[in-house]
């Protein structure tokens, strides 16, 4: 069995890491550098960076800030946030990225991942889908999780990988900062009827959320912020308790 990986992630806004509760009531977490610095003494396997209000604000993602953290840490690293175009691309990967998430941008132009899996190699792209469980359905959103769009989790997820996307962060706008655990149903349905790895993101609150989600999902990463960020649970610990468990980590 592939090894899971750990995955925290510092969600930019204005320069500083923040967070909120369903993608709502964002408050500060601290200074991005410092809690890249973290992870990686704390053995985290990758490090995903998303400038959350790039898109909204029509601004692009900040490289400079992208280009520090680079030069601070050894392992692979995401980067995503107003990310619409080619040039986008090359600029945040020259500042320092492994790969590349994108999300609106790809709903809006589902070529782009295409053209990202040609230039840089499918393992550089990193299709992101926020979704929300409504009316019976799980839908997907963009602009920061404010706009709601007519595309069934499902289906879209199928869609990005056979345009050429090379793994899928998925999070639950429903579970979202609550820390009541992972949304089972979606990340089960999504990585059960794909072949390219699914990050499973949103709600993470106690290691057995962990367990839970790699015990009953085929999901190869679990990402969380708020519980490493705030030192609730630490990722080495995370770590420790996980290999207790029977589940391979790094």
């Amino acid at each position: 069995m592939l090894k899971k990986r750990i995955i925290p992630c510092l969600d930019i806004k204005d320069g500083r890491t923040v967070k909120g509760v369903n993608f709502l009531d964002i408050r500060d977490a601290g200074d991005a550098i410092d809690l890249a610095k973290k992870y990686v003494r704390e053995s985290a396997d990758e490090l995903v960076f998303l400038d959350i209000t790039a898109t909204e604000e029509k601004r692009k993602t900040l490289s400079a800030l992208v280009e520090k953290i680079a030069k601070e840490i050894n392992i692979p690293f995401t980067v995503g946030g107003g990310i619409n175009s080619l040039e986008d691309v090359s600029a945040i990967i020259k500042a320092g990225a492994d790969k590349v998430s994108i999300n609106s941008s790809a709903v809006k132009r589902p070529g782009l991942i295409s053209e990202m899996a040609e230039q840089y190699g499918s393992q550089c792209v990193v299709v992101a889908i926020d979704t929300k469980f409504e009316n019976n359905a799980w839908m997907v959103y963009v602009n920061g999780g404010k706009t709601p769009t007519p595309l069934k989790t499902l289906a879209w997820a199928k869609q990005v990988e056979k345009l050429g996307a090379g793994e899928i962060l998925l999070t639950s706008m429903n579970n979202d900062g609550t820390k009541n655990g992972f949304a089972v149903d979606i990340t089960n349905e999504i990585s059960e009827a794909v072949n390219i790895p699914v990050i499973a993101s949103g709600g993470a609150g106690t290691k057995a959320h962990f367990k839970e989600i790699f015990e009953q999902t085929k999901a190869s990463g679990a990402l969380a912020a708020s519980i490493f960020h705030f030192g609730e649970i630490s990722i080495s610990e995370l770590k420790d308790y996980l290999k207790t468990q029977n589940i391979p980590v790094r």
